[in-house]
């Protein structure tokens, strides 16, 4: 870090004020979900919710990630570009196992894209159906911040969830917010007992109302998909029902440990913290809100 010892102490204490302000960090998925050196899992989910089995098939195997190898980038584009599945097979890194075993299906059966990507695992391929959840959230998420809706307080139409004990949220116990309970669940998310959450949208996911079901129903629109895509007929096992999540993620014991020399760079600073967050929140996400990277993708978040 270039700044002085008393600027990164008055930064870290600022941004620290601003989520304890609203009881956490936006719930965000972080970077990783989508893949870091090559983003593109939730673009494989989108095209197999869509009934695109070759395009979903070509994206795994065949769009290159910004920070691959040039020669592996190449190899993709190529594939790409010819469809040549035996020129692809023998190309490809033998390292790349999930690819290989892919295209040694379809150097046998060209047009079975399905059969191809059945021939990943099961968890992966629901990985990928999940990532276009996640990315579905982070845009509803963002959408909701973009407008200036409370993160830490319900607007009339919100999912309201409730809190155990230990802080974790409950999301199969939850009310939508009317303008009757509106003033009991602020009250309560103020307290820490309830907390607004959002859609992760599923085939079964029960619609909210408001401006938050505007908000998601803009983004579908946007998106060119509705609910119902996510029960996959051809691959009923990888169709996904839906769900809610917290909008928030609170952060709790916090500490500033070290502020110290960096040892591969001297003549800056290093910075050592520990904090705990509950399960399924991301620390990635915390540290992008703490350290505002000008470029979040490049430092890794």
């Amino acid at each position: 870090i270039s700044h002085s010892k008393t600027t990164i102490e008055e930064r870290l204490k600022r941004n620290l004020e601003e989520i304890t302000l609203i009881g956490g960090i936006p719930n965000f998925f972080g970077h990783q979900r989508f893949g870091t050196i090559r983003p593109i899992t939730h673009l494989v989910g989108k095209a197999l919710i869509q009934g695109n089995f070759r395009k979903a098939a070509m994206v795994f195997l065949a769009k290159p990630g910004p920070y691959e190898k040039p020669s592996l980038k190449e190899t993709r584009k190529q594939l790409w570009k010819t469809q040549n599945f035996q020129e692809a097979l023998n190309n490809f890194p033998k390292r790349l196992h999930y690819e290989r075993v892919m295209l040694k299906h379809l150097t046998k059966r060209p047009c079975d894209f399905i059969g191809a990507l059945r021939r990943l695992p099961k968890k992966l391929l629901r990985l990928f159906v999940q990532a276009y959840q996640s990315y579905l959230f982070n845009r509803i998420l963002s959408r909701r911040i973009s407008m200036g809706l409370a993160l830490n307080r319900a607007e009339v139409g919100d999912y309201v969830i409730s809190i155990e004990a230990s802080g974790l949220p409950v999301p199969k116990i939850y009310t939508i917010a009317s303008q009757s309970t509106i003033s009991d669940l602020n009250a309560m998310i103020a307290s820490g007992r309830k907390r607004v959450a959002l859609p992760l949208i599923g085939f079964r996911q029960k619609f909210s109302q408001g401006i938050q079901e505007e908000i998601k129903r803009q983004i579908l629109e946007e998106e060119g998909i509705s609910h119902e895509n996510f029960k996959i007929k051809e691959m009923p096992e990888i169709s996904l029902k839906g769900g809610i999540r917290s909008i928030i993620a609170p952060l709790n014991n916090f500490s500033l440990d070290e502020i110290s020399r960096d040892e591969v760079n001297t003549a800056k600073w290093k910075v050592k913290t520990s904090f705990m967050l509950h399960r399924g929140s991301y620390a990635t996400v915390l540290l992008r809100e703490i350290m505002k990277t000008r470029n979040p993708v490049k430092s890794g978040f």
